[in-house]
């Protein structure tokens, strides 16, 4: 029995206008279980879909599970500390390669350039735009409120090859590097992934609901071992095979409201099986 629906973003729930579509908000309006968003986005950049989902109580699993927050606690909080924040933007940099960093509900760039607005537009959240030097010193002083929740990486797909393999050679023991496209490199602490991230929202918020109940959805690699730890595995029909390996049932593509689809024909319509 299905008891808590846990689905990533990008590429998963929203539609082809990056936004919930009808059918998905009417789905999840007649859904009386925990519907739970679980991305690598900040917190910003999710609030205004749990508006739209009519979930603004619930709980969020942000920046792939470095950050969890109900309402305004922190549940969970993970971060990349300061030496490797500073070594990683530098070896972003020396590529040619857009660098952001994030921590909370703060997002830091260099510059307003076409990555930047890409993620504006994706997101609907603004930067605070400055030096990195400025940055870092930032980062530097308030170590005590931890480091960065995530540090991401934009750019030409030669480059970012470069800077991925650097990356990885050097820190690859601290943090998790994941290509979520060719020219996206996301960079998270090392313990912690989507899946250990809800499992400790559940045995916290849920403890009466176990994984076997839990239905969980996503595209992307990131996504892989919350599907497998799942009851319900569901990768949509867009996702990547390692994905889809990984899950117990494929629902229609994301931009033909593939989840919806899903929750209404096995959750609504109880035709659930493990």
């Amino acid at each position: 029995m299905i008891q808590l629906i846990a689905t990533d973003i990008d590429g998963t729930l929203l539609d082809g206008n990056r936004f919930i579509s009808a059918k998905t908000a009417e789905i999840f309006n007649q859904l009386e279980l925990p519907k739970i968003l679980i991305s690598a986005r900040m917190p910003q950049a999710m609030y205004y879909l749990q508006e739209a989902l009519n979930i603004q109580g619930l709980p969020i699993v942000c920046y792939n599970g470095a950050l969890v927050l109900h309402q305004e606690e922190v549940l969970h909080s993970d971060s990349i500390s300061f030496d490797i924040i500073k070594d990683l933007a530098t070896i972003g940099l020396d590529h040619d390669i857009h660098v952001s960093l994030y921590r909370g509900k703060e997002w830091f760039v260099i510059q307003r350039d076409q990555w930047t607005l890409r993620e504006i537009n994706n997101t609907r959240v603004e930067p605070t735009v400055q030096d990195l030097e400025e940055t870092l010193e930032y980062f530097k002083k308030t170590q005590d409120a931890g480091g960065a929740h995530k540090i991401m990486f934009m750019g030409d797909a030669d480059r970012m090859e470069l800077a991925f393999a650097k990356a990885e050679k050097y820190h690859s023991s601290m943090v998790h590097l994941y290509r979520s496209k060719d020219t996206y490199t996301e960079i998270s602490p090392k313990n912690i992934s989507k899946k250990s991230a809800l499992e400790l929202l559940i045995q916290r918020n849920y403890p009466s609901i176990a994984m076997s109940g839990v239905a969980a959805f996503g595209d992307n690699y990131n996504d892989t071992e919350m599907l497998a730890g799942a009851g319900y595995g569901v990768a949509v029909a867009n996702g990547r095979d390692e994905v889809k390996q990984a899950a117990n049932h494929i629902t229609a593509h994301h931009k033909e409201d593939g989840v919806a689809l899903w929750l209404e024909e096995f959750v609504l319509n109880k035709k659930a099986t493990l």
